[in-house]
């Protein structure tokens, strides 16, 4: 931060989990620079006190106290946290199989990470489902200047969900060669129907967008 009031210049911070790391990003903000962040879906549903003897547990930074995650939700609110990112990483079984103390750090999170937010902030009431957007979508496309708008003549990138559909999450049905989540055995709700990337159809659920 110091660095960026010296030359100016612009600066994305990831993977922010502790309340010390969004004050300092608030009072940047509120001094004018050219700061935006990021944090992920586990350090906003998990605790320290939630962890568990396991790999899928293993990350960098690692899953901290509630005070930290309550940090990150009120960031969230008042615009300090500007993104929210999975930080995947797809990890093999074996690098994942040697508990907290001695797994590679990582998880996988591209698959679970609409359906554990839509279903741990917006259905509860802390987000709307306008603002989750805004955090998974809109925000990381004005800060990066990637993706195409959603209207007529652009390319469609798009993601189709049926928000009223419930299922468990099952890492072994996940299309990602990694299956370390700590999400495993979760209920969500959000289902994914339908990807289209480029213009072209990437993934499709049985029965289609018309399930």
């Amino acid at each position: 931060m110091a660095l960026v009031q010296e030359t100016g210049c612009a600066y994305h911070v990831c993977h922010v989990s502790t309340k010390e790391s969004v004050e300092l990003i608030r009072s940047a903000k509120r001094e004018g620079l050219d700061v935006t962040c990021e944090t992920a879906p586990h350090y906003l549903v998990f605790h320290d006190g939630m962890l568990q003897e396991d790999g899928r547990f293993k990350m960098n930074p690692p899953i901290r106290g509630e005070e930290d995650r309550q940090a990150l939700i009120a960031g969230i609110l008042d615009g300090t946290v500007d993104m929210i990112a999975t930080d995947h990483a797809p990890h093999s079984a074996e690098e994942k199989a040697g508990g907290l103390e001695k797994s590679l750090n990582g998880i996988v999170g591209l698959e679970t990470a609409f359906p554990v937010l839509y279903t741990e902030l917006v259905r509860p009431g802390v987000l709307t489902l306008a603002q989750l957007i805004d955090l998974m979508h809109t925000n990381p496309a004005k800060r990066f200047g990637i993706g195409a708008p959603l209207e007529e003549g652009a390319t469609a990138d798009f993601t189709v969900f049926d928000l009223d559909a419930e299922e468990t999450i099952q890492p072994e049905h996940f299309l990602s060669m990694g299956k370390s989540s700590p999400f495993a055995g979760r209920s969500v709700f959000g289902t994914c129907l339908l990807t289209i990337c480029g213009g072209k159809i990437a993934w499709q659920a049985e029965g289609g967008a018309s399930r």
